[in-house]
């Protein structure tokens, strides 16, 4: 399936569990699920900021973006970090004003059950988002996997929390759920913030450097040595530089094969690589054998 057309579907399938949560805060009256709701708005506008990035993303290089446009996932990310934050700062501010109201929630049990159901919703949401970044390598959809699946977990919380509300009567213990909740959306929120930050400030790509390495050790026999590498992350494709040192004798068309076999096996191995290889000539080292005869 299309990443656009996940995000569409995820479009959707978040508004449908912002009704719902919302039908079980008006019921209810509990803070604590109006903080869970509150957090699905923020899903909504992550859903939208993920489907133009994912559209605009798809936009081949052109001449004022020679490298793609993949560069727009990792801001969009950024983007839905700082909403999360902001979700859990107007979380903070319902919860300290319910602290000390004393307003008791009603028909928890209904709301909880519908509560569960939404968070049933975003379950399946999730997972099919995960299942799809895994096949399209989208940055932009796995981050919003995870940002439901971090949802579903605090939901689960929120409803365990209102039962002992319900069993033991004390009602400041629905606003102390909401601070919980807040502090567990802003950790998630600047998790996201950082991690698509560090990709926008081009950090440099680790696991994909090792398997670099890996796939040109397998043919060091036909070169000196490498050096100078240099790797970032732009959305889901990875710009990779090096230079490679050869015999001096090779002829330029040797020299030219040799870089196109190594980008095209790198290229099976990791699809959305992109390898530029710099040859520089030089002269092997005279081996112990060939001293003597000298």
């Amino acid at each position: 399936m299309q990443k656009r057309q996940a995000a569409l579907i995820a479009l959707f399938g978040g508004t449908a569990v912002l009704l719902i949560k919302l039908s079980a805060y008006f019921i209810s009256n509990s803070v604590a699920l109006l903080s869970d709701a509150l957090e699905s708005i923020v899903n909504i506008a992550a859903s939208g900021l993920m489907l133009f990035s994912v559209w605009i993303s798809a936009k081949p290089a052109d001449d004022s973006h020679n490298y793609g446009h993949q560069k727009i996932e990792d801001i969009s990310c950024f983007m839905e970090g700082v909403l999360i934050v902001m979700a859990a700062l107007l979380i903070v501010y319902a919860a300290i004003g319910r602290l000390f109201s004393g307003v008791v929630p009603v028909e928890i049990d209904l709301a909880i059950i519908i509560s569960l159901a939404a968070t049933a919703m975003n379950a399946g949401l999730s997972v099919f988002l995960s299942r799809t970044a895994k096949q399209s390598n989208s940055a932009a959809l796995e981050g919003d996997s995870k940002h439901l699946m971090a949802d579903v977990i605090t939901t689960i919380g929120v409803c365990t929390g209102l039962l002992l509300v319900s069993i033991t009567g004390w009602v400041q213990l629905d606003a102390i759920l909401a601070f919980i909740v807040a502090v567990l959306i802003a950790r998630m929120g600047l998790s996201l913030v950082f991690k698509s930050g560090g990709r926008l400030m081009d950090n440099s790509c680790k696991t994909e450097e090792a398997k670099i390495r890996e796939v040109l050790l397998r043919h060091s026999y036909r070169f000196i040595d490498f050096h100078d590498m240099k790797t970032r992350r732009n959305g889901n494709l990875i710009f990779c530089e090096l230079h490679l040192s050869v015999d001096g004798s090779l002829s330029v068309n040797e020299a030219h094969e040799l870089t196109d076999h190594l980008e095209d096996e790198l290229k099976s191995e990791l699809p959305n690589a992109n390898l530029t290889i710099h040859v520089e000539p030089k002269k092997p080292k005279a081996s112990p054998k060939d001293k003597q005869l000298a």
